[in-house]
């Protein structure tokens, strides 16, 4: 299949496959003339990217995962990052539930300003 029907397939656009092609995350693309042609193989490939990117994956992050074939992804690497990245994520809640405490302490604090408490004071301010 030639890009455009690829790019229909996976809901990549052409310039980004044309990219994940440039940082050899598809392997070898065959020619005919000065048409790329893509396989089934490659089009699991771009889902296969695109699936990651949602997940919050990099492409260069991809690039390392996926190792020198991409028709054969290093599939415990794979797993590593996402353990990895669960982890990440995980960090990133709680630190997200920290902040969103802090933002209701200073929101009452605020809201207490605005009913007329005596001696109305922001901590840390």
């Amino acid at each position: 299949m030639y890009i455009g029907e690829l790019a229909r397939r996976s809901g990549a656009t052409p310039k980004a496959i044309r990219l994940y092609e440039q940082l050899g995350l598809l392997g070898q693309i065959a020619r005919e003339g000065c048409y790329r042609v893509y396989d089934a193989a490659q089009l699991q490939q771009v889902q296969l990217i695109r699936q990651a990117q949602r997940l919050g994956f990099s492409l260069a992050e991809l690039a390392q995962a996926l190792g020198s074939d991409p028709a054969q992804p290093d599939w415990r690497t794979l797993l590593d990052r996402i353990e990895a990245k669960r982890h990440e994520v995980l960090a990133e809640i709680a630190r997200l539930r920290q902040l969103e405490h802090e933002l209701g302490v200073v929101g009452e604090e605020i809201a207490g300003c605005l009913h007329g408490q005596p001696a109305c004071e922001i901590d840390g301010a």
